[in-house]
């Protein structure tokens, strides 16, 4: 009969799990026989049928975009770790804001320059005693020329080393008596207390303890109110070697034990109040110093 001629095919429909005839007027009761294996073919994935020239874009594109996006990625961490190394290098080494180009001289650090960077903090720790400096070192025309600046302040300077390379500027401070060249490894031509403060830079750095041990406290013998004495860290890089023959020898820098041990030995004596007072006045403009700072009695 018809009934079971579309019975029969239904069967075989669910058999093969294949909808391949299409039955009009199919009772509903007979759906169920088949409902379990069309829910089957549902779960079947369902290949995308692409054209030919389209298959292998998505893949293409997706291969091409994590190429270039992890280049990008890795550029831009280099980028910030490089920018985080150079705000370390800069701020963790005591070099600040406008003041760092005062440090290099040649392709060391010259402590006379740092000088000129602490001065405002030395003026917080020895107030009036500012007035009346004299300081002695290397290029000592450029630390005279910015003390003549600040008020009420007279400066002298005097040059270990020859003047034969000054500038015009430097030349005229020669040549009214503020400047002059001395070999300090010989008492200074001043009366004990002609100054009321001294500050040598660099030039320690250059003498060997036989000669320290007569300039510093000749150094301490013209002041009346203290001696400054700037020097370098053990293994900083100091004068060219064209510079040399300027300086006779290669800088001995010394670490602060040495110079502390040093001072002690010499009978010079730390200035414990000027020590505080720079101490503080350094904490609140937030400066460090690049070079060995030491505050002795006179």
């Amino acid at each position: 009969t018809t009934t079971e001629l579309k019975k029969a095919a239904i069967h075989q429909i669910c058999h093969e799990k294949e909808l391949q005839i299409l039955i009009p007027n199919l009772p509903k009761n007979y759906s169920d026989h088949c409902r379990p294996t069309v829910e089957e073919m549902w779960r079947r994935p369902v290949p995308l049928r692409r054209s030919a020239g389209s298959e292998s874009v998505p893949l293409a594109g997706s291969s091409q975009q994590k190429s270039k996006t992890s280049p990008l990625l890795s550029v831009g961490i280099v980028c910030v770790v490089a920018v985080v190394l150079i705000w370390y290098s800069y701020n963790g080494s005591g070099v600040f804001g406008s003041d760092k180009e005062a440090l290099n001289l040649g392709e060391g650090v010259s402590c006379t320059l740092e000088v000129q960077r602490a001065i405002p903090i030395l003026k917080k720790a020895y107030g009036d005693s500012m007035r009346n400096v004299l300081h002695v070192g290397p290029e000592t025309c450029g630390v005279v020329s910015r003390l003549l600046k600040e008020e009420d302040t007279e400066a002298w300077g005097v040059e270990p080393y020859d003047l034969e390379e000054a500038d015009n500027s430097c030349k005229s401070l020669v040549r009214k008596g503020i400047v002059r060249a001395a070999d300090i490894k010989f008492p200074l031509p001043y009366r004990p207390k002609s100054f009321s403060l001294v500050i040598v830079s660099d030039a320690s750095d250059y003498l060997s303890p036989k000669y320290l041990n007569k300039t510093l406290p000749d150094l301490a013998r013209v002041s009346r109110d203290g001696l400054v004495v700037f020097s370098g860290y053990p293994g900083q890089q100091r004068a060219k070697i064209s510079e040399l023959a300027k300086f006779g020898r290669p800088a001995k820098l010394r670490s602060s034990s040495w110079w502390i041990r040093f001072f002690f030995q010499t009978g010079l004596e730390e200035n414990e109040a000027a020590a505080k007072k720079f101490e503080q006045a350094a904490v609140k403009r937030s400066y460090k110093p690049s070079c060995q700072i030491f505050h002795l009695s006179s």
